[in-house]
């Protein structure tokens, strides 16, 4: 599972455990429901870690909560998202 693909699955996968729908989620961490929407239907290939530390807090967990979970084990990278690292 790529990267992207395993991050998309655990906010979907928050909202179903918190019982509410993905605008709730969005009302909840206070994000705009056009930018959780447009990440979860691929019009937007990235999240920001701010966004998502904001859907953490509105599901009352932590970042180290939100990757500690069997869907990170074993990520990959799509090509989109491998990019050279910059030296400086």
């Amino acid at each position: 599972m790529t990267l992207s693909n395993a991050v998309k699955q655990r906010i979907i996968n928050l909202a179903a455990q918190e019982k509410i729908t993905i605008h709730k989620l969005a009302l909840k961490s206070g994000t705009a429901y056009s930018t959780i929407s447009s990440f979860l239907n691929g019009k937007c290939t990235s999240i920001t870690l701010t966004t998502l530390l904001h859907i953490c807090e509105g599901c009352k967990i932590t970042l180290k909560d939100f990757f500690n979970d069997k869907l990170f084990k074993d990520v990959t990278l799509d090509s989109a998202e491998k990019k050279p690292i910059e030296k400086r």
